[in-house]
């Protein structure tokens, strides 16, 4: 089993395999370039989101910055926005559904590290070469999800259709559909419901 193979199924690898260093220096490149772009580069922002996320839907945009570890394993369905500052680490699968916000400054983190810290210190062989041993969790988001700003959602979660995670929540902990939750960690407060709709308010028409 290839190291690539062994990060993907959760497993403990070796991420300075040279697959795996090369498929991680070219997204790197690339969110580089397209953070070094304008908006009104639609062009070459669409090429570069081609290159960097080949699986996603129509109408996503990301506003930049923007940071992946591989890009290539997130999935993203049609109608994702990112505001500033939206960080990826998907060295698992990270899979993000249909019509999903991000406010600014959200990770997705599914990256975990040994927790003694004999086990996460880094070694060199003979080359010079440094190593190190990790593992991740897979993240999943359903569809039409709003995630206000500084939001993290840590390795393993899963988050239902129709979510509203609150302003500087770190996700550890699934959360079912419908739900608005909020906290660090992460908690549901309620149930949402039709009663919560803006056109129950015409206030604010």
């Amino acid at each position: 089993m290839s190291e690539k193979e062994k990060m993907l199924q959760g497993k403990i690898y070796d991420p300075a395999d040279p697959e795996l260093t090369k498929m991680r220096q070219q997204a790197h490149r690339l969110s580089k370039q397209y953070n070094d772009t304008f908006e009104e580069d639609e062009d070459i922002r669409k090429e570069l989101m081609d290159q960097l996320i080949p699986n996603k839907g129509d109408g996503c945009y990301l506003q930049g910055p923007i940071y992946f570890d591989y890009g290539a394993f997130t999935t993203m369905g049609e109608s994702v926005y990112a505001n500033f500052n939206f960080t990826v680490l998907d060295i698992c699968p990270v899979v993000i559904g249909d019509n999903v916000f991000f406010g600014p400054n959200c990770t997705l983190a599914t990256p975990l590290h040994p927790l003694l810290g004999t086990e996460r210190r880094f070694w060199k062989d003979e080359s010079g070469v440094v190593h190190d041993e990790e593992y991740g969790k897979q993240i999943t988001i359903g569809s039409d999800c709003w995630f206000a700003s500084n939001v993290t959602i840590c390795s393993g979660v899963t988050i239902g259709d129709n979510c509203v995670i609150g302003a500087g929540s770190v996700v550890t902990r699934d959360i079912p559909a419908n739900s608005l939750a909020a906290g660090n960690p992460c908690r549901v407060i309620r149930e949402l419901t039709e009663a919560d709709s803006i056109r129950m308010k015409p206030d604010l028409y």
